[in-house]
């Protein structure tokens, strides 16, 4: 991007974002892509409009949601000549979609996409277990009716007990809160800090929403026409109340459900194309794509899983000759108020950034007035692959009433990986 077309972001829209097992139950990916994806169309005025690329991801998905990219887009309105592709990076995963959008866009191969994504955690794909998928397979095969029922010689009633997705990293064994903890009691970040941060994520969404800033960027679906996980009335304490949802044991655990992102069902996703096509199609840009950056950690032999974005941010900056004060808005994922509270205590700590970054100096603090303005995942909610585009697009709405501006995008993702970047009017 840095060095191609520019890529222009014209906007986005998402559907509310709800706690898992209520509003989309019984929807899946497929359905809530479906209707944000719909509703970006009706937005734009793209009905039988054939775009470069569509590029969507899901996190948690059947194997019959197949090519969710291409099947969304078949049931969007767009032309069915608008190609479709499905990735995925965790939490990462739609501002990756954007990031291949706009690859595609910088170098000249498309001039108009659309990324985003969807996840749920009520529908999810459940399995039988090796030994029973191993009989399945073996009577599949078989040529006769005896052949068949030798498959399941010594079957035992046990061998049905479904195996459920693992919500545990594979290399660890521990969950992202656990590791969230272990991040937290390193960098010394207090229950109240937490606390705090939490709570002005959910009144800063509540007055955004209070304000009519969602008016255009939030769609209603299934009756719910806000993110049911905000809560509006929440106080410090309240959420002092709350025990520790991780490290129940030790007296030291500080992560709670107030403090750390509930399971959410949602989608959303952002439209971007060349400032060419932008003004011949009669769209605005609200901002620009300058730059992107992914990196990871080695989370597995001690380094804090969630950090990664702290390596990835002073790589993409020292591309761009910029510094981490050279921002009008800060938007870091908050997927537990502690990973974002590590992130700004790594860039301000000389001995991070000095042995672990390489750098001369720190990067030093942020204006915490100029962070998650408008709220953030805490109070959104957070489906994994959808949480980027909803970023991208308020951030690109936000610098457009401002009149100008850029901000800085972070999100963290499971695995030890971080996908940032920067967004310029």
């Amino acid at each position: 991007m840095l060095h191609g077309r520019p890529v222009a972001v014209l906007g986005g829209v998402r559907i509310p974002f709800c706690r898992q097992n209520t509003a989309y139950a019984d929807v899946g990916n497929l359905g809530m892509s479906v209707r944000t994806l719909g509703a970006l169309v009706e937005k734009f005025g793209l009905h039988g409009q054939q775009l470069g690329e569509v590029a969507l991801g899901s996190v948690i998905k059947h194997p019959s949601d197949w090519n969710i990219g291409r099947e969304a887009t078949l049931s969007s309105g767009l032309s069915p000549l608008t190609p479709g592709i499905t990735l995925q990076r965790a939490c990462g995963t739609s501002l990756d979609a954007l990031i291949t959008i706009g690859n595609k866009i910088a170098t000249g191969q498309i001039e108009a996409g659309i990324g985003g994504g969807s996840d749920t955690t009520s529908d999810v794909p459940i399995v039988y277990g090796q030994k029973l998928r191993r009989r399945l397979l073996e009577a599949a095969r078989g040529k006769t009716f005896k052949d068949r029922l030798a498959a399941f010689k010594g079957f035992h009633l046990r061998e049905l007990k479904p195996e459920f997705p693992g919500v545990a990293e594979p290399r660890t064994g521990k969950s992202m809160g656990d590791h969230c903890e272990d991040m937290a009691k390193e960098w010394n970040i207090s229950r109240d800090s937490q606390d705090e941060l939490a709570v002005a994520s959910h009144h800063k969404l509540a007055a955004a929403y209070d304000r009519g800033f969602f008016d255009d960027l939030v769609v209603s679906f299934r009756g719910v026409s806000r993110d049911n996980i905000l809560r509006a009335d929440t106080s410090i304490e309240k959420l002092a109340t709350l025990k520790p949802a991780f490290d129940k044991n030790s007296g030291r655990g500080t992560l709670t459900a107030g403090n750390s992102t509930p399971l959410t069902d949602g989608a959303a996703a952002c439209l971007l194309s060349t400032d060419e096509w932008a003004a011949a199609h009669g769209h605005e840009v609200l901002c620009h794509i300058r730059d992107a950056q992914t990196a990871a950690v080695d989370f597995v032999h001690g380094e804090g899983l969630l950090m990664a974005p702290t390596i990835a941010v002073p790589e993409m900056l020292a591309r761009n000759g910029l510094t981490l004060q050279d921002f009008d808005l800060y938007e870091i994922h908050e997927a537990f108020a502690a990973q974002v509270l590590c992130t700004l205590r790594a860039w301000e700590s000389e001995d991070y950034c000095r042995n672990r970054l390489g750098l001369d100096a720190p990067l030093g603090k942020i204006d915490p007035a100029k962070l998650n303005i408008n709220g953030s995942s805490l109070a959104t909610g957070h489906p994994f692959a959808a949480t980027g585009a909803r970023i991208v697009a308020s951030a690109a709405k936000e610098l457009k009433q401002r009149g100008g501006g850029r901000c800085l995008v972070s999100i963290c993702t499971a695995g030890g990986m971080g996908v940032v970047a920067i967004l310029e009017r």
